[in-house]
């Protein structure tokens, strides 16, 4: 794991609270962007959720060309994310992501953390916060993407604010919360919060096709994430075991939905996820063997469609 101190790499795990409850250190670098092909590339890992969002949204958007990607190696050790021999970075010819935050800020202190927004010209970082680069990459860009759907319109990005908002502590933070828990009650009490999140999503879901009503937006994306890895690596992995995400018919449907809209299956490499999640996290699978299952297959139908989109 570890983090930068003054530029220097140190070794440390998560930090927990007197309670043993899981404490996210936050993100630093929230500049804005301007509209320019070329100028930008984008760090990213497929296995984290966080760094998917902004992967997931550079598709939906086609800003492939627009925006290059650099992907890190799944395995996460002692140096931290890092590049490897078929995972280089052609941008800065770093090792370890690292060595881009050291020289974007030779004092930096903090996580080492992707996704990262990189400026070529400036030879800087903008943004490490995944939720403000998908809406960089959804309104910022919009101008080298014509005719793409705005995830989060004038009519409802408050609304698409308030869900991400809403989602973030039980859901998407909250699998993290219940697997680096290191008390039994922190662990229940995140896991409660989990499933009273997925039961309540589970009811809207049955009414509606996606989480703000018939347009799917920036705030499904950002639940996405979190919900396509819950069967292979958090129910598990992290004992979120009250129930399988499957047992959730219209979340389930609705994971599947968003797996199969245009862009976004690419962005999903369960072997990344798997080989991270199992072989990166000791102190909970001190072994780092990585399951063979389960089997889970996103491209089957579902019903979704019975809903006005």
């Amino acid at each position: 794991m570890g983090s930068l101190v003054d530029g220097k790499w140190t070794t440390r795990w998560y930090s927990s609270d007197a309670h043993g409850r899981f404490v996210r250190e936050g993100t630093q670098f929230h500049g804005r962007a301007v509209p320019e092909a070329g100028r930008y590339h984008l760090y990213a890992s497929y296995a984290c959720p966080w760094a998917s969002r902004t992967l997931i949204m550079r598709k939906l958007k086609g800003l492939d060309a627009a925006i290059t990607v650099g992907i890190v190696d799944p395995f996460m050790g002692d140096d931290g994310w890092a590049f490897s021999e078929t995972l280089r970075d052609e941008v800065n010819g770093a090792a370890f992501l690292r060595d881009v935050y050291v020289k974007a800020k030779p004092d930096y202190s903090g996580r080492v953390t992707v996704p990262v927004l990189w400026d070529k010209r400036e030879g800087t970082i903008v943004n490490n916060e995944s939720r403000e680069i998908v809406r960089i990459f959804d309104h910022d860009f919009a101008p080298l993407s014509p005719g793409a759907p705005d995830y989060a319109p004038p009519d409802l990005v408050q609304a698409v604010d308030r869900e991400i908002d809403a989602m973030y502590e039980p859901v998407n933070n909250g699998v993290y919360r219940a697997g680096f828990a290191t008390s039994q009650h922190a662990y229940e009490e995140a896991v409660g919060e989990v499933f009273a999140a997925l039961d309540r999503y589970e009811a809207r879901l049955s009414r509606q096709r996606y989480l703000l009503g018939s347009r799917m937006t920036e705030a499904d994306v950002c639940l996405f994430t979190t919900l396509v890895r819950f069967d292979p690596v958090y129910h598990f992995h992290f004992k979120c075991n009250l129930r399988r995400l499957r047992d959730y018919p219209n979340l389930w449907g609705y994971v599947r939905d968003v797996y199969q809209q245009p862009g976004v299956a690419e962005t999903v490499k369960l072997d990344h996820i798997k080989q991270h999640y199992f072989r990166s996290h000791p102190t909970v699978n001190p072994t780092r063997i990585v399951p063979v299952g389960p089997d889970v297959d996103y491209t089957t139908s579902h019903d979704r469609a019975r809903f006005p989109s």
